[in-house]
């Protein structure tokens, strides 16, 4: 079992529910980087959301952000790939969104804003307790969100939206409303309370198989974890998709195997016996 590369979902995955790298994660990682294993963060977040504790191990060299938005060279920031959304697509997205009870994140050069009244009081919009601190740390608060959205939309510099919605019953219809009124966008979710929208050719799989065709590396001996439906995509393109066992239902349907949870070390014991695997083929 030859494994090249590792792709690697950070929360909810990698990282443990509070949002933390074990100690056990972090040396397995860094055993694998030491085997020459490329391994690559794969995440919701932008690329200026992402935990010093992961872009700090030595030997990771890339991330994958924003879903599949941008691709990062991870020392330099420079973007090896980025999309942006269109001014057209921004504006119905913004109309169908009328009056519908919801506020908005955005993301421009790999920082992220979010409306003023979400990063003060996070949880009536639908955000669990635990991610309060997360969002009021890294969200720069806007006043006058939609207006701050057309000006960089306009200038073809918003990376990526997210439609903050309150109910997962909500969320389904509006993410069937948008599919279907808005023809170049890529929905996806991986927390509760986010709609969270790109380009239509962005996506974890698309950003990793770009990567992998960057690197000279094959998807044959690609691994790749996860736990939400964003991560689907991607497991499915590995040539081994391991999904946590706190992982949504759509991602263990995905998978190939069923890790521990991420309070459990499941990324780390999974690589663990990759390498394991991978030691015992080469005697």
């Amino acid at each position: 079992m030859k494994i090249t590369s590792i792709a690697l979902d950070l929360d909810g995955t990698t990282l443990n529910s509070r949002g933390i790298l074990s100690e056990r994660t972090r040396r397995a990682i860094a055993e694998a980087l030491e085997r020459g294993i490329c391994v690559i963060p794969a995440s919701g977040r932008s690329f200026d959301s992402l935990p010093e504790e992961i872009l700090s191990i030595s030997g990771i060299r890339y991330a994958i952000t924003s879903n599949g938005t941008a691709v990062v060279e991870v020392h330099t920031g420079e973007y090896l790939r980025k999309f942006s959304l269109t001014e057209e697509s921004v504006e119905k997205i913004l109309w169908l969104m009328d009056g519908r009870d919801v506020v908005f994140e955005a993301f421009i050069d790999g920082k992220p804003y979010a409306q003023k009244e979400y990063v003060e009081d996070p949880v009536r919009y639908g955000a669990m307790p635990a991610a309060i601190g997360y969002i009021q740390r890294t969200r720069e608060p806007v006043a006058g969100m939609e207006a701050f959205i057309r000006a960089h939309a306009a200038e073809g510099k918003l990376d990526c939206l997210d439609v903050v919605v309150k109910g997962e019953e909500k969320k389904r219809s509006l993410w069937c409303l948008l599919e279907r009124e808005v023809t170049d966008i890529y929905v996806t979710s991986s927390v509760p309370q986010l709609l969270e929208i790109s380009y239509r050719d962005a996506g974890k799989e698309s950003a990793l198989k770009f990567l992998l065709r960057y690197l000279g590396l094959e998807q044959t001996e690609s691994a790749a974890f996860g736990d939400g439906d964003n991560d689907r995509g991607m497991l499915a393109f590995a040539g081994i998709g391991i999904a946590v066992s706190n992982g949504s239902q759509g991602c263990l349907q995905a998978a190939d195997y069923i890790a521990g949870s991420n309070d459990e070390d499941g990324v780390a014991r999974f690589i663990e016996w990759l390498l394991a695997m991978q030691k015992e083929e080469q005697l």
